[in-house]
């Protein structure tokens, strides 16, 4: 397959390229920046050299180069690229929020935008692949989801099926390496502001909070309403998101934890830790690996889930290439079977 990157020097981008490279189903064709149009991604990330003598293009370029585009781009400027995309019968993996939300009206409260294009919505489908895989059949775009809503979704999805969820009492404390808020330059980024510093950030109202409760809604089978606050922490990279339920009924933690095994049996991205063990971002750096442990307050009835991923990999590019398997048809771990780093 020959596929292109829109948006290539932006920290997703550059990890897309990074992963690509070495897809055995993969050529790269075209890498697209704005800010570095024709200068050579090496002078941008000098990790690349001697590895991808690549030079960025403009947007239209790499279409006509591609037969699957990533797009990584803000919000507001998928839709046009997609029309594109869809007009020269191409696919397009979108790691932005433009076809993340199935409501109009959620996008425009959240992002203070409004969909250009709403025919294209029809060609779209949400996937985390563990979950969604069936909506692959026919479409045109996959909206990419958020890395805070894959790290929530995938360590919710065995509880909230089952119904013995109080849906509209969800806490959610998650926190994020520096890289989640992307390559530009910001004063809470900014070293001195954020090395040896912890707070959280956009509390209760940070722009993924509508894509959990859409997903999370969907597999209940009824609308939840959660308490999402993300936190910042002093690394690079890394989401590790830590869930508050309580239980409509009480239930043993052989009997949650036996749940989330058979739920997950098949899936090899996802790993269900032993029971008296706790998830660690550290074990999932540089892997398309989401890692969940399971901790049970008999005292209040309440299901504590722990939820990790690389937020760069299995909650941005990682996925997308995971993505762009389930589309063209070949095993999904193609090009992301690799161990994350013991230290």
């Amino acid at each position: 397959m020959k596929v292109g990157i829109i948006g290539a020097t932006g920290y997703a981008g550059a990890e897309l390229l990074r992963l690509l490279l070495t897809h055995p189903n993969v050529t790269v064709s075209a890498i697209s920046s704005v800010s570095f149009e024709h200068q050579n991604i090496q002078d941008v990330y000098p990790n690349f050299a001697q590895t991808c003598n690549m030079v960025l293009c403009d947007e239209d370029t790499a279409i006509q180069k591609s037969d699957v585009i990533f797009a990584s781009l803000p919000h507001g400027l998928s839709e046009l690229i997609a029309e594109k995309c869809v007009e020269q019968n191409k696919y397009l993996i979108d790691l932005g929020a433009d076809f993340r939300l199935t409501d109009p009206k959620d996008y425009e409260e959240w992002y203070q935008l409004s969909y250009q294009k709403p025919e294209l919505h029809e060609l779209s489908a949400y996937i985390i692949p563990e979950l969604h895989r069936k909506l692959a059949d026919n479409i045109k775009i996959i909206a990419n989801p958020g890395c805070y809503p894959t790290s929530i979704s995938l360590g919710l999805a065995p509880i909230i099926q089952t119904g013995k969820v109080d849906c509209n009492s969800i806490i959610i404390d998650s926190k994020s390496g520096v890289t989640g808020a992307g390559r530009g330059l910001s004063q809470t980024t900014h070293y001195p502001d954020c090395n040896e510093a912890f707070s959280p950030y956009k509390v209760a109202s940070h722009r993924h909070t509508p894509e959990i409760e859409q997903t999370l809604s969907g597999l209940a089978g009824q609308n939840c309403t959660v308490t999402f606050v993300p936190h910042l922490l002093p690394v690079n990279r890394g989401i590790v998101s830590t869930m508050y339920l309580n239980l409509t009924e009480p239930m043993a933690l052989e009997e949650i934890h036996s749940l989330y095994r058979k739920f997950y049996q098949t899936e090899k991205f996802v790993r269900v830790l032993p029971k008296g063990t706790t998830a660690n971002l550290k074990n999932v750096k540089y892997s398309n690996y989401c890692d969940i442990s399971l901790h049970l307050d008999p005292r209040t009835n309440r299901l504590i889930v722990v939820s990790t991923i690389d937020n760069m990999v299995k909650g941005a590019a990682g996925q997308a290439i995971q993505n762009m398997n389930l589309l063209m048809g070949i095993p999904e771990d193609t090009g992301l079977d690799f161990i994350p780093p013991a230290f």
